[in-house]
């Protein structure tokens, strides 16, 4: 549980084999480190990890969104075509709005490294005022796309409601209009 002076952020790691100890996380691990080289503010993770099951997984994401009050949600992994993969699915269950330039956006710059980009799923949206963003399982991936997003997740948070975060230019430029 955070306290009063830290913010939740959630970190959600979607694997059946991690969830049952057969495989080490290394995708939350990778948005944690990226996450300690972005913000400037206080923060802490109420890190998660399921199985791949979308009614599991929503419940989750719900949990961290309503009564956490997480501004921000990154979810890893179950984003690609096999049967299992139901992150997205998951995700749109729980969102009241989804925001479809951040996976457009994710895809676009993962494109530069590797066709199978295109075989990539994630998606993002918001539940009340929180902003939540499917990520990539492997950790070179995560940093592609949320180097991709990063500029843009202060401000949209902002506009939902949730709490203030400030990032460090040298690592993410975020955008926020002048006043």
């Amino acid at each position: 549980m955070p306290s009063d002076s830290e913010i939740p952020i959630g970190i959600v790691i979607v694997s059946d084999r991690a969830s049952r100890g057969l495989y080490e996380d290394r995708g939350g691990p990778a948005i944690r480190e990226y996450l300690a080289a972005a913000l400037t503010v206080k923060w802490c993770a109420e890190y998660r990890l399921v199985p791949d099951e979308r009614a599991e997984i929503a419940a989750c994401l719900a949990a961290l969104a309503d009564d956490l009050r997480c501004p921000l949600i990154l979810v890893s992994g179950g984003t690609g075509p096999a049967p299992r993969d139901v992150t997205p699915e998951a995700t749109a269950d729980v969102c009241e709005r989804q925001l479809p330039g951040f996976g457009e956006a994710m895809r676009t710059a993962s494109l530069r490294e590797v066709p199978t980009a295109i075989l990539s799923r994630q998606i993002a949206g918001t539940r009340g005022a929180s902003l939540i963003i499917n990520v990539p399982g492997r950790p070179s991936s995560i940093r592609t796309c949320l180097d991709a997003v990063f500029p843009a997740v202060p401000y949209c948070i902002d506009l939902i409601g949730g709490a203030r975060l400030e990032t460090d230019p040298a690592v993410v430029n975020a955008f926020r209009p002048k006043q």
